[in-house]
């Protein structure tokens, strides 16, 4: 057991804030009115002995532990240029990674009856970048209007994900169940029910809420699943492995727990910056992503969830009109691609010629760059998640399909990738989020997708029908409207060409 001394500025502080956990008590902060608590650790720093293991619980303390700064952030490297402006990652030094930040309107001290619907946020990143610590996810909008927000760091790249056979495989997945049991065991003390969870990600942390739905260990975890911008997916363990093999190849070792724990970790993050560097979520690259396992994934989750694992599960799914433009235009890309590449990246991902016609049919004035991009962000985002809807129409628990539509100005990026976080969250005054929504980013808009996502985590309806038959669609951002629109399948001349050919 650990004893932690009380810091003297926060002890002459009266009423901040304070929670006794099932490992020790922590001191928060009052802002704005809401209670908050940042670095809370959920399990033991994954360094020494328990680096590249399933994750164990944090050692209790005595006395008083401080949380008022976010807790370390698991090793990563910023965005390369010029995606690094756009997307801000802060880095907080530290080996305490496995940590967590809660927002609670229950304050100034919070009231164990209060009962409040909870959201348990997981941030993307391709795996290899993100924390908890972006300020773009900052939970005080959630704790303002009513639901206690949790915000959750966990392993990434080769320390999470690399594929090794002495170590368990999805090791970042186990962080995020290890993070949720302890929402389970905590919430309550912090003003929240366990029982009215709700789990939501961006991207890879829509892919990891994806993996967790299929795995058989979530169970009774959460309620409400939202994945923004990311679609059920993991890989046999063969097909994964060649990323860790590649890390390891360039210190000469074999690719094993034992061997790579040997090397610096800087050196090793290096590697692991190089080996999938060059490429992006849309046009591939060297990556890490979640395996089937057999233990924690015992089935591929796109086939678990289509067989109806999680039925009862309510899922609110979606993604933004533009998705390709964060990784085709800012490097150029979307000039690069001619026709000719056009045509062999058809081949590629062997799209039906008349589904490659309906697309340019739509798009008469587009670049062949567009085109590309907006095929490869159905044929890897919409189409999934449309399919994923589609088989859970007769199974418990509804299912709330969304598009985000509105463009931002910023480097004539449409709406692309990761643009709504601002307006779920509630913080586009943030410089972090107007680096890429720009500064005139509109505040309505804000308040009808953030009040969606509120109402969708208290009670499961977010303002528009659940998907069924007609195919409706609850669509941000259309020109002169502030809340959902509600469409009934939207663009489906091409999204139906990808079922029939």
């Amino acid at each position: 057991m650990t004893d932690i001394v009380a810091g003297a500025p926060h002890d002459s502080v009266a009423g901040a804030p304070q929670v006794t956990t099932v490992y020790g008590t922590v001191r928060g902060a009052v802002e704005r009115g809401v209670a908050v608590f940042r670095g809370i650790p959920y399990a033991a720093a994954p360094v020494g002995a328990r680096r590249f293991r399933a994750p164990e619980p944090p050692e209790p303390w005595t006395g008083v532990r401080e949380a008022v700064a976010y807790g370390p952030t698991a090793p990563k490297r910023p965005y390369a240029p010029p995606l690094d402006r756009l997307l801000p990652d802060p880095a907080v030094p530290g080996d305490a990674w496995l940590n967590l930040n809660v927002w609670t309107p229950s304050s100034p001290q919070p009231d164990r009856a209060a009962g409040l619907p909870v959201l348990v946020w997981i941030h993307g990143g391709s795996l290899v970048h993100g924390s908890s610590a972006v300020p773009v996810y900052d939970g005080w909008a959630f704790a303002r209007d009513g639901v206690v927000l949790v915000s959750v760091n966990y392993r990434l790249g080769v320390e999470g994900f690399g594929v090794l056979p002495d170590a368990p495989a999805n090791r970042g997945l186990l962080d995020q169940l290890a993070a949720l049991e302890w929402v389970r065991d905590n919430i309550a003390a912090f003003g929240g029910d366990p029982d009215r969870v709700t789990v939501a990600g961006e991207s890879a942390g829509a892919i990891s809420i994806a993996g967790l739905l299929a795995a058989p260990r979530s169970a009774g975890l959460f309620r409400r699943a939202v994945l923004q911008s990311g679609a059920p997916a993991a890989l046999p363990p063969d097909a994964a492995r060649g990323t860790t093999e590649l890390i390891a190849k360039r210190f000469g070792v074999p690719a094993t727990a034992a061997a790579l724990a040997a090397v610096d970790p800087e050196a090793l993050l290096t590697a692991q910056t190089e080996v999938t560097s060059g490429g992006n979520p849309l046009t591939g690259r060297n990556s890490f992503q979640l395996v089937v396992d057999g233990d924690l994934l015992p089935r591929d989750p796109v086939a678990a969830l289509h067989a109806g694992t999680s039925a009862g599960v309510d899922l609110l799914v979606g993604t933004n009109t533009e998705e390709y433009r964060l990784w085709f235009v800012p490097g150029g890309l979307t000039e690069k691609i001619s026709r000719l590449k056009l045509r062999l990246a058809l081949l590629k991902f062997r799209v039906p010629n008349a589904t490659a016609r309906t697309y340019r049919a739509n798009r008469p004035d587009a670049t062949p760059g567009e085109i590309l991009g907006a095929l490869a962000t159905d044929l890897l985002l919409r189409v999934p998640l449309n399919r994923l809807a589609d088989a859970r129409t007769d199974a418990p628990g509804a299912t709330y399909v969304y598009e985000f539509g509105w463009p931002t100005p910023v480097q004539r990026l449409g709406a692309c990738h990761a643009l709504e976080l601002g307006f779920v969250f509630d913080t586009l005054t943030h410089p972090d989020t107007r680096a890429l929504t720009g500064p005139d980013a509109p505040q309505e808009l804000a308040d009808a997708m953030h009040r969606a996502w509120v109402d969708f985590a208290t009670d499961g309806d977010p303002g528009w029908p659940a998907w069924d038959a007609r195919r409706p669609v609850g669509v941000f951002g259309q020109a002169g409207q502030a809340g959902p629109a509600v469409v009934l399948a939207p663009r489906d001349d091409e999204l139906r060409r990808w079922e029939r050919d």
